[in-house]
């Protein structure tokens, strides 16, 4: 094996010669462009090294293109002619160049890389004689950057000199090659094999571009390490234009699958590449560029799936969009992520989740497809999809497509499906956008963020607050006061944690002076998507998670609102309140017993009345007032969840059907809440009512 400036002579093998077919007989010639005096001499030095060699000779051919320059990223300059009008009557080689991430898929295990990258390739690449006079503005005999058949032909060369090595400890990508292996010995074999191979075909390599031994290497825009692979953070660059902004976008597109809610992101910025559409730099795009570049440049490494072992996806769909998650071994391989399609607005619910479990089994076919697989969704019909007997058009070639898997489907709470609910962007997300922009930005910036709960909302800490708390605490007397006394004593109600914070028990001690306790009463109290519960119920969230002497008294003192609304203990003013309207079909039902009915042949003597209380649909479902919860819950099933999916909300009277422990337990498997009117107030459930 050998490092030279530049091979020493044209290649002579059989196997690499190349030729250039067209579909046209005259000649093409172009003008040449005018350089500045130092391109001019770059040109003189290097024809100078490349005419001895006998790479290339003067032409006095009728067929001529331009030379310019590429700088290098050492930034040395690349000659480069522009073939684009002979390129553009050149039969194209349709020989296919390997996908990226699947060459990545063969790392699995690995630890030791080493990175060869062939000097001037193509200039490796003899041409055939019949056609080399098509190549001037100089006659080059071997393979010049810039024709278009060049990518086809060398990597056909690569996979034939490494054919029997391919994915056991070599990927090679054009001119890359990359080794792998799992240990020192493994890999000083492979390493010694490669080059031995390289030296034998005469492949020269440029030995400042190469790497030998690491176990952290950059290769092909990607950084690979034993414990998956990264985004380049070199790759990112900002976009001034609209030219820069398709392929900023373009880049980041590829990296999508490292990127939680890509396409969310990149809209701002997309608008821009529409036809017509001003170029008009926002605040809005801005914050589009610095969000992805921030989740580029910190994305999370993605672990190399293993094809020997079970993967498990994590599905969600919302009125906004598609999400899922693909992991194994509780480590991420990768994220999906797509906007509803106008058609797919009016899917109802069971439907538009059962289209994010088919988006994640086309998205990762190539994964899936002969191995086993565990599938997670929060919409708990989905479970009884392979025995659903009755199915419309689009379910049933649904379920060809998901037979072609092997896939067991699982229902999991939503709460708990974190990533997947991110991902595909909750409808009530909107309504949780602080309308203080600054406010926004930082809990963007710092990672705080609000969950969502049936009766309030949860605040949960990330490092932002973490750190204004941290910093409140390094200035705050009492707080060092409590420090010397844990050294001190060794006191176990105090505690300092790993990251050097003060907690009382589990929960964050927040100072007295400082901004941490203000930005956390602000959030509570101030912001659009607080809810206010009252003193009590606000105290007793807030202390899950934060400690200060006179918690409780500052909750209930910072806002007049929670003293208006909490809690009462005494009989309600009488003021009738509506039901709030449902957001979608079947989400909330009203029931009710319809009974004293004669008894039909089959001993039926009463009429279960199901009303959705959007739409006003209802089922009247026969019944005898003897039955017991068992077989209610199996009507239950059969004629609402089948066919509408699990309501999130039941509105009924309390009679003794509902407020059996059978049918509690029930709904609280199913996640369903049980509002129960008051009684001898039959205006509660008014729609139901008046269908009856």
């Amino acid at each position: 094996m050998s490092f030279r400036r530049t091979a020493q002579h044209a290649p002579g093998q059989r196997h690499r010669v190349c030729h250039i077919p067209f579909f046209r007989n005259w000649p093409i010639a172009k003008r040449p462009y005018r350089m500045a005096p130092a391109e001019l001499a770059e040109l003189k030095e290097q024809l100078k090294d490349l005419q001895p060699n006998g790479f290339i000779r003067p032409s006095s051919s009728p067929w001529g293109a331009l030379v310019l320059f590429v700088t290098k990223k050492d930034g040395s300059l690349r000659m480069c002619v522009d073939y684009r009008s002979l390129n553009a009557v050149t039969i194209k080689n349709k020989y296919s160049l390997p996908r990226i991430d699947d060459l990545f898929d063969q790392l699995k295990g690995a630890r030791y890389f080493s990175k060869i990258d062939l000097r001037s390739g193509y200039h490796q690449l003899k041409i055939r004689e019949s056609d080399i006079y098509k190549t001037a503005f100089y006659e080059f005999t071997v393979m010049s950057f810039g024709l278009t058949n060049a990518p086809a032909y060398f990597m056909n060369l690569m996979n034939k000199v490494f054919m029997d090595r391919l994915d056991k400890y070599v990927v090679v990508f054009i001119d890359d090659i990359l080794i792998y292996s799992k240990d020192k010995e493994e890999h000083e074999h492979h390493l010694r094999t490669v080059l031995e191979r390289l030296r034998d075909h005469k492949l020269y390599a440029k030995f400042s571009k190469c790497e030998f031994w690491l176990e952290k290497i950059a290769f092909l825009g990607h950084i690979i390490t034993a414990e998956g692979v990264a985004v380049d953070p070199d790759k990112v660059q900002a976009p001034i234009n609209v030219s820069e902004i398709q392929s900023f976008i373009g880049l980041a597109g590829y990296y999508r699958r490292f990127i939680e809610g890509f396409a969310k992101i990149a809209r701002p910025m997309s608008t821009l590449l529409q036809k017509d559409k001003k170029f008009e730099w926002t605040e809005a795009c801005e914050r589009s560029f610095q969000e992805l570049k921030k989740r580029l440049t910190t994305a999370l490494v993605l672990v190399v799936p293993d094809i020997h072992r079970d993967f498990v996806i994590y599905c969600d769909a919302s009125r906004q969009g598609l999400g899922c998650v693909l992991m194994q071994d509780n480590k991420v391989i990768a994220y999906a992520f797509r906007q509803l399609r106008t058609h797919e607005q009016n899917y109802p619910t069971h439907d538009l989740e059962l289209a994010a479990v088919v988006h994640a089994l086309k998205t990762w076919r190539h994964y899936l497809i002969g191995n086993k697989c565990e599938l997670y969704s929060d919409h708990k019909s989905l479970k009884f999809i392979f025995t659903q007997p009755d199915l419309n058009q689009r379910q049933r070639r649904w379920l060809e497509l998901i037979k072609d898997y092997d896939l067991d489907i699982h229902y999991h709470l939503g709460k708990a499906n974190v990533v997947a609910d991110a991902l595909s962007r909750k409808a009530y997300s909107k309504r949780l956008v602080p309308t203080n922009e600054q406010l926004r930005q930082e809990i963007a910036e710092l990672n705080m963020h609000i969950v969502q709960e049936p009766k309030g909302t949860i605040l949960t800490v990330q490092p932002t607050l973490v750190e204004q708390v941290k910093k409140d605490q390094a200035s705050d007397e009492e707080n060092q006061k409590i420090i010397n006394h844990i050294k001190k004593d060794g006191t176990t109600t105090f505690r300092i944690s790993e990251d050097g914070l003060v907690r009382y028990r589990d929960r964050l001690v927040v100072p007295k002076e400082g901004k941490a306790r203000e930005i956390i009463m602000g959030e509570v109290h101030e912001s659009a998507y607080s809810i206010h519960l009252g003193a009590n119920k606000m105290y007793r969230d807030l202390s899950y998670k934060f400690w200060w002497r006179g918690m409780k008294t500052d909750v209930a003192n910072q806002c007049d609102v929670c003293h208006q609304v909490k809690a009462g203990h005494q009989k309600p003013a009488g003021l009738l309140q509506p039901l709030p309207i449902p957001t979608w079909k079947w989400d909330e039902v009203g029931m009710d017993f319809v009974t004293g009915l004669p008894k039909t042949k089959r001993g039926n003597d009463a009429i279960w009345v199901i009303v959705d209380r959007l739409t006003k649909t209802a089922h009247f479902i026969p019944v005898k007032t003897t039955h017991g919860g068992a077989k209610l819950a199996q009507l239950y099933i059969e004629n609402v969840v089948r066919l509408h999916g699990i309501p999130s909300r039941i509105v009924s009277d309390r009679g003794t059907q509902f407020t059996s422990n059978f049918w509690k337990s029930l709904h609280e498997a199913l996640g369903t809440n049980l509002d129960f009117s008051s009684a001898y107030h039959p205006q509660t459930g008014g729609q139901t009512e008046r269908v009856n």
